[in-house]
């Protein structure tokens, strides 16, 4: 600050002996001035450089320097009965501000993503809402989209470790919820479908799932129900044609209205300060602090998202650690060819995490205690727990030859217990009552 404050001294009086000899032996002659008439052109002039140099130097100490220069003009909202203390949070027993690095916290848009006023959407909504729980869709006759989508029992998931299909045939990967699909970037858990209507088709031909042999059967079937030869007429005109393309955008059109912006997080960030109790903000305070926000970001807390615009695939598990034998994280490597050393994945959504057990694309863990542990350590790096090199942990950068200590000790049964807290309130109030 020192140097910053000299250079900045010794340029503000080259600068304004500059000014002065252009004044008086540049512009004041030319112009024909008076003595007094060479001062005043200095001084405006000259109080034109002072206020420009006077700016810069307060933008390099807002950027140098913010908690300095900013803080004692920023005033934090006073505690209110019910809601937590905003000048300091107990954490791990000790007294801490509850500081951010600056990331933007965001709630979900309140409304759908689709006019639900306009009447003909509002038709093929009520057209997707019926064809999603139609059992006449597969190829016994048994199961629905809704089947595995269980909207307010599963959450918009089947509770199941991984999906079940026709003839009670199991799935390889874990039922992702369709509430707040509408949002994400890419569909599936390898991100293979680029739209809600491009998933829709998939589960529909799907040997192990509805087990249609083809989507023409799948038009067939519509096609010889008359409330939905009378439904697409009321949508497309008479005569128009039903097919797969118009079947899948009416669910796709459904499931854009199934949207859970009525969480406690939701409302907190939306000014309801009561609406997070202590723990729960602390472990707001640890999802950041730990790193989470780097890939569960965003209002869908996850980086898939048509909201954001990251890449929404992520290498899992990142690091080598035993928990990827223990749950066999590697059997399914997604998007990279099998037996790959780490699999790549669409992130998911965390909103209604709780709601919605077993975790991870093979479902095989059972709580979301042990999911926040294995992605501390699979994919930040924390120690485990009881590692006896926890907080001397090193790398090597082969960039540029250097070896970096990393300090980081494994996140303590408080610490997860919080992180919990804070998932918890990225459920919604409705789908919790019911």
């Amino acid at each position: 600050m020192f140097n910053l404050i000299t250079i900045g001294s010794s340029a503000a009086l080259v600068a304004a002996v500059a000014l002065v000899l252009l004044v008086q032996r540049e512009l004041a002659p030319q112009g024909g001035l008076s003595r007094r008439g060479k001062w005043m052109l200095t001084a405006g002039l000259g109080s034109g450089i002072v206020a420009l140099t006077l700016k810069l130097l307060l933008i390099v100490l807002f950027v140098a320097l913010p908690e300095a220069t900013l803080s004692s003009w920023l005033k934090r909202p006073a505690a209110r009965a019910g809601g937590p203390n905003w000048d300091t949070l107990p954490m791990q027993g000790a007294e801490r501000l509850l500081r951010t690095s600056g990331y933007v916290w965001q709630a979900l848009p309140l409304t759908a993503p689709i006019d639900t006023r306009d009447p003909l959407l509002a038709q093929a909504i009520a057209l997707g809402e019926r064809l999603f729980n139609d059992k006449n869709l597969s190829q016994d006759r048994t199961l629905a989209c809704s089947s595995c989508h269980d909207l307010i029992r599963g959450a918009g998931a089947d509770g199941r470790r991984t999906a079940v299909g026709i003839d009670g045939q199991t799935g390889p990967r874990n039922t992702p919820t369709v509430w707040n699909s509408a949002y994400l970037s890419v569909l599936f858990w390898d991100g293979r479908a680029g739209s809600l209507e491009e998933q829709a088709k998939g589960p529909l031909t799907n040997p192990l799932e509805m087990g249609m042999p083809a989507l023409s059967l799948v038009e067939q079937r519509v096609r010889q129900d008359p409330g939905y030869r009378q439904a697409f007429a009321a949508i497309y005109g008479a005569g128009a044609s039903i097919d797969i393309d118009r079947i899948v955008a009416a669910i796709a059109s459904y499931e854009r209205t199934l949207v859970t912006p009525d969480t406690p997080y939701d409302r907190f960030v939306r000014g309801e300060r009561g609406a997070l109790d202590d723990s729960q903000l602390r472990g707001m305070a640890l999802f950041e602090e730990t790193g989470c926000v780097l890939c569960h970001a965003g209002p869908t807390f996850s980086v898939a998202s048509t909201l954001l615009t990251d890449s929404p695939y992520r290498r899992f598990p990142a690091i080598d650690t035993p928990y990827a034998e223990r749950f066999g994280l590697l059997a399914d490597t997604g998007r990279q060819p099998p037996g790959s050393d780490a699999g790549v994945w669409r992130v998911p959504s965390l909103r209604n995490v709780a709601l919605t057990a077993p975790y991870f694309h093979n479902g095989s863990v059972a709580t979301l205690e042990e999911a926040v542990r294995i992605m501390s350590s699979a994919q930040l790096n924390r120690p485990l727990p009881g590692a006896a090199d926890s907080g001397r942990n090193v790398r090597w950068s082969g960039r540029d030859n250097t070896l970096s200590r990393i300090d980081r000790e494994p996140l303590s049964d408080q610490e997860v217990a919080e992180i919990v807290a804070f998932l918890n309130a990225l459920s919604s109030d409705r789908l919790r009552n019911d």
